[in-house]
């Protein structure tokens, strides 16, 4: 209903001052209550309200023969006796007496308690509260916390009837609210009836349903989220093309890389790159290339290497890369692991392709599945490979490494380091079986071994945080671990003593 009321004033009245009479109220409209409206309203109980100050809430006055005192809260007298006491009764008098006395003495009380209160409070105020004061009572009850452990608080499943495998594990950079799943058969010539060749990204408080559905034209090898715009997801496919997505804007790829100026053998590694306008990324291969590309213009790329450790620059003696690493504190220099065992360690800055190949480590007998930096040291690396993890460091080129890991019977599969602790590194194998490494405490033993599933664990992927592991398998399931505090909680001096252990 639309109520209108209608003002008429001539024009030759404009301007005029107002003149205001004293009339009776008229009501202009009544809106009677529809009786049938009455079930749609919701009693609330209780009903908030606001007030401009707090209601008194005490109020004493005492009638003198001088004058008249009110103070809230607190009674007491002044300038003689009130009229209801009789000076010359003396029993009432005590009384009166006494009464005025425990009144004086309370408000006393009051009084010095508010000065000492104002002490305490000024002296809180110089104290830094951001300043560790009880830290060796800290490590005491460190010392005392039960023994490294781990417990599954998650499971994710391909939805799919044709399982495929778990290649590749991303987090959201935003909270770590989402994980992006790479699913992929690496298996040769798998041609499989009715395999899907969607990637899914998952919200973990519901985890039963994709929240995303990505659809490219080849299964995805690898995904990764842009740092920088959280919305782009950068994904290495297994034809070798390179696609992009929007998350905004559904799950078909933006755009992705003709297939004649793609790579030829599947895409490994695909890494957003630091830049100004957040769209360029490269990609690794066992093709033997890493291509750089920017998303604004994906028709070829725009720059090449080939990886040949002879440096010569032919693709015919170039090494597979079927590892990747870039660290954005060291934004022209990355690391490839290749199918031969072999890491090479790459300067984008320099002259000449030959003279890209920085370094080569000659780590493993067989492939080099994973390497990745050192999050607290960038020039300390792990690799995974065979039956056994290595950690190297750039500043000793004698290509031989500063630690290993016991030779497993089942092969290694997947590392990553903790992003909290810069001694701690996680290790997959392919018995199903996650170690979590401390080599502060044990260099010859895990610090803790947990069987998580019957199938080979292929990926790995810790949170920002270091206390949630995801693990993906071969059947595409995918487990988060939660670890014990102790494993995930930076200790005094840790990294002093990291950076000891690397110096030797």
């Amino acid at each position: 209903m639309e109520i209108k009321f209608e003002y008429v004033r001539k024009r030759s009245e404009f301007g005029r001052p107002c003149s205001f009479s004293d009339l009776l109220a008229e009501v202009t409209v009544d809106i009677p209550p529809d009786p049938s409206l009455a079930d749609d309203f919701i009693p609330q109980d209780p009903v908030d309200f606001s007030v401009q100050e707090g209601p008194v809430m005490a109020v004493h006055e005492v009638n003198t023969e001088r004058a008249q005192v009110s103070i809230q809260g607190v009674n007491h007298v002044e300038g003689g006796w009130p009229k209801h006491v009789d000076p010359k009764n003396s029993e009432l008098t005590t009384r009166y007496r006494e009464e005025v006395e425990r009144e004086e003495v309370y408000t006393r009380s009051v009084q010095r308690l508010g000065s000492v209160m104002e002490h305490y409070i000024r002296q809180n105020n110089t104290i830094d509260i951001y300043e560790e004061y009880f830290e060796e009572e800290e490590e005491e009850e460190a010392e005392e916390e039960e023994h490294p452990s781990a417990k599954t608080i998650n499971v994710v499943r391909d939805p799919n009837t044709t399982k495929r495998m778990a290649t590749h594990l991303c987090w959201h950079p935003d909270a770590n609210r989402a994980l992006a799943v790479a699913y992929c058969s690496l298996d040769f010539q798998d041609s499989r009836k009715e395999m899907s060749f969607d990637s899914y990204i998952w919200d973990l408080e519901k985890p039963y349903t994709p929240e995303l559905t990505l659809k490219p034209s080849s299964p995805v090898v690898t995904l990764e989220y842009n740092s920088k715009d959280w919305h782009h997801v950068l994904g290495g496919c297994y034809n070798g093309q390179i696609v992009y997505w929007d998350t905004r804007k559904g799950g078909l790829p933006m755009e992705m890389t003709p297939v004649e100026f793609s790579h030829r053998d599947p895409v490994y590694g695909a890494f957003w790159l630091p830049s100004r306008t957040g769209t360029e990324c490269f990609s690794g291969s066992t093709d033997g290339q890493v291509l750089w590309w920017d998303i604004r213009k994906l028709s070829q790329p725009s720059e090449k290497l080939i990886l040949d450790i002879s440096r010569e620059d032919q693709l015919k003696n170039a090494l597979g890369a079927i590892s990747l690493d870039f660290a954005p504190t060291m934004p022209t220099k990355f690391l490839v692991g290749t199918e031969q065992g072999i890491i090479i360690s790459c300067n984008r800055d320099a002259k000449t392709p030959p003279e890209k190949i920085a370094y080569i480590f000659r780590s493993h007998i067989g492939a080099v599945y994973r390497v990745t930096r050192n999050p607290f040291f960038p020039k300390v690396f792990l690799s995974v490979g065979d039956w056994t993890a290595r950690i190297w460091t750039e500043e000793l080129m004698d290509s031989s490494s500063i630690m290993e890991t016991k030779y497993h019977t089942p092969y290694l599969l997947d590392a990553c380091w903790s992003p909290v602790k810069p001694s701690v590194f996680f290790t997959s194998k392919s018995d199903g079986t996650l170690d979590v490494w401390d080599f502060l405490f044990h260099q010859k033993e895990p610090s803790l071994s947990l069987k998580v599933s019957n199938d080979p664990l292929l990926s790995l992927c810790s949170q920002d945080n270091g206390r949630i592991i995801s693990c993906g398998t071969r059947q595409g399931t995918v487990y988060l671990l939660e670890i014990s505090p102790g494993l995930c909680t930076l200790r005094k001096n840790e990294k002093t003593l990291t950076s000891a252990v690397r110096a030797r």
